[in-house]
Parts: C-alpha cells; sequence; structure tokens
C-alpha cells in the first residue's frame, strides 16, 4: 500500500511542473494566483500522502498549516487585486 502512497504523491508533483508552467507563462494576475493555490493545494494533499505511507503524524499538522496558509493567500489575494 505504501507504493501506493508514493506513486500517487510523485502523480501530483508531476502535477505541479503544469502549475509551474502556469504561474510563468499566465497572462493574468489571477491565472497566476491560481497557479499557487494549486500548489497549496497539492502540497496539503502530498503531505498527507507522505504523513499515511510513512506513519509521520507530525506531517498532517503540516499539511494543516499550508491549507490555512493557502487560504490566507487567497483572502490577501483578493483583498488587493479588487481594491475600490
Amino acid at each position: 500500500m505504501q507504493s501506493l502512497y508514493f506513486a500517487l504523491a510523485l502523480f501530483l508533483l508531476l502535477n505541479l511542473v503544469a502549475g509551474i508552467w502556469r504561474a510563468l507563462r499566465g497572462p493574468t494576475a489571477a491565472d497566476r494566483m491560481l497557479a499557487a493555490q494549486l500548489f497549496g493545494t497539492t502540497s496539503v494533499a502530498i503531505l498527507l500522502l507522505l504523513s499515511q505511507a510513512a506513519d509521520k503524524p507530525a506531517l498532517r499538522d503540516v499539511a494543516l498549516v499550508f491549507a490555512l496558509l493557502a487560504a490566507v493567500t487567497a483572502v490577501a489575494f483578493v483583498r488587493r487585486a479588487w481594491q475600490d
């Protein structure tokens, strides 16, 4: 079962390559912000998979912190981008 978790984590890392491309080539700031949200969401998923595979519950705490930071980042971007 651990090999499945590691394979899924590798697949998610490959998805980040597409996110990096979008962050660099995104025509608008909103595209770049969505790519940053992809980084946050994918890193949480990878940490949860690795936590389960390696039986390290501390990684779950780190994943929760990353999820909170991603949410705060999105709110900060929206407030800054759409100021009146």
